[in-house]
């Protein structure tokens, strides 16, 4: 029925790329639907145009407008959350951190508060028979791209999974522009590093925190793997997942039944994700699987709906955190690491859950610069930007145990943060407690 319409939007990606005029703003698609056909495209036109503002969220490989344009003569590249790709690009001065929640990112667009892209370029899956386009393993705000962008481009892959969701999560062949096809697989992660023993101690922790009918969360990073793996092995049933993002280690609970989703006040039995990342198996566990429900981020990440289920689980990394509880998780100084994501969305949405539980977990020290050093500090580094703040500051796990910060004053958070402390750093973080008047004597721990 609409392969005329099909034929006549089709274009290469070079012929499509050439709407984009000197100081446009071009929105790309996120995560592994990063499109690599007309970011390439795009490249060779270095010199044809000046001043165009190119951004996307955690592109899974190195876009090919910045290679070709190290001096940033017709491209500036932006992230919203960066990837390792954009993170080594970042070290460069080629690329730029967009901050803010993620879950605020399509009503900044739709109400104005960001700049509107001027041209969309969004891969997708391959049209169904009734003209719908899929947005694939990226839903997140693909939808109020399309729907503020003046044109729109698609790059269509055939390699893309097609995603069951919850809404906006298609876009039809009456409302796009041009159409450009290129077939390749999706981008994969690397496989996780072999979890370390804090890791296993801060996992073991946390599943005794668990019980049947918990709905999940879990961030970005390895820890995330090897908290799956110990419920995979576990005796608990009836878990649920109201996640931003999905990965492999999904497919283990579900296939296992530990997670069917059938506890849930909202989307019973799906698990819910804005954005899948994780190897082919992910990718062609999702496509079409009625287990699963995506949603744009302004409804996975939304704190009042992430609390309709009961017992929200919300597990979450970070760099490091000070004496008063504030929350470093994406920079170091002024390093950019990677970004805020839905951290804070999610720690507010654990907590307003019935039976929620917020967490925020990281090894007690890491190494830098082959020295062995304190993830709990006096103060947070200069310039390193605050996550979650000392307000919203949950329960706290390293290899040294739990301490919930929510309600504490500053004198006890210094005391409960310490006893998380690698021991050797105790003595001088009560030193520093003292200078900051927020310890005596009576509360030394011994």
């Amino acid at each position: 029925m609409f392969e005329n319409e099909y034929r006549s939007k089709l274009r290469t990606p070079e012929e499509a790329v050439k709407v984009v005029k000197s100081g446009d703003w071009v929105f790309m698609s996120h995560f592994a639907m990063f499109p690599q056909a007309l970011d390439e495209a795009l490249s060779k036109r270095v010199g044809e145009v000046s001043d165009v503002k190119v951004r996307s969220v955690c592109a899974t490989v190195s876009p090919k407008i910045c290679a070709a344009d190290p001096e940033k003569k017709s491209f500036t590249y932006m992230s919203g959350y960066l990837s390792g790709h954009d993170r080594k690009l970042g070290e460069k001065g080629l690329c730029y951190y967009i901050p803010g929640n993620y879950s605020c990112s399509p009503t900044y667009l739709r109400n104005g508060c960001t700049y509107p892209p001027d041209v969309a370029m969004i891969q997708t899956t391959p049209p169904d028979n009734n003209g719908y386009f899929n947005f694939g393993a990226a839903v997140s705000y693909a939808r109020a791209i399309c729907e503020k962008a003046k044109t729109i481009i698609l790059e269509v892959n055939d390699q893309a999974p097609w995603v069951l969701g919850g809404e906006q999560e298609c876009i039809h062949i009456s409302e796009v522009d041009y159409i450009v096809e290129k077939s390749y697989p999706l981008p994969v992660l690397p496989a996780p590093a072999k979890e370390t023993e804090a890791e296993k101690a801060i996992a073991a922790l946390l599943i005794e925190e668990i019980e049947d009918g918990s709905c999940l969360q879990f961030g970005i990073g390895g820890m995330p793997n090897t908290i799956a793996k110990m419920i995979a092995d576990s005796d608990l049933k009836n878990l649920g997942i109201h996640s931003e993002m999905a990965t492999t280690s999904y497919i283990d609970l579900i296939l296992k039944g530990k997670v069917n989703g059938s506890m849930k006040n909202i989307d019973k039995y799906k698990t819910v994700y804005t954005f899948a990342m994780g190897t082919k198996e992910l990718y062609d566990f999702i496509d079409r699987n009625p287990a699963f429900a995506c949603y744009p981020v302004d409804i996975t990440n939304n704190p009042s709906r992430i609390a309709i289920n009961d017992k929200q689980i919300t597990i979450n990394n970070t760099v490091e955190i000070d004496l008063l509880g504030q929350i470093s998780s994406e920079s170091s100084g002024i390093k950019q690491i990677s970004g805020t994501g839905g951290q804070l969305d999610f720690t507010q949405g654990g907590f307003q859950s019935k039976g929620g539980k917020p967490f925020i977990c990281m090894s007690s020290t890491t190494m830098q610069g082959g020295k062995l050093v304190s993830r709990i500090v006096p103060s947070i580094k200069t310039f390193s930007a605050v996550t979650c703040p000392r307000t919203f500051a949950p329960t706290i796990v390293t290899e040294y145990g739990k301490a919930k910060l929510t309600g504490k004053s500053t004198y006890r958070r210094a005391e409960m943060l310490i006893e998380l402390a690698h021991p050797d750093f105790r003595e001088d973080l009560i030193k520093a407690a003292q200078a900051q008047n927020i310890w005596t004597r009576t509360n030394k721990i011994e």
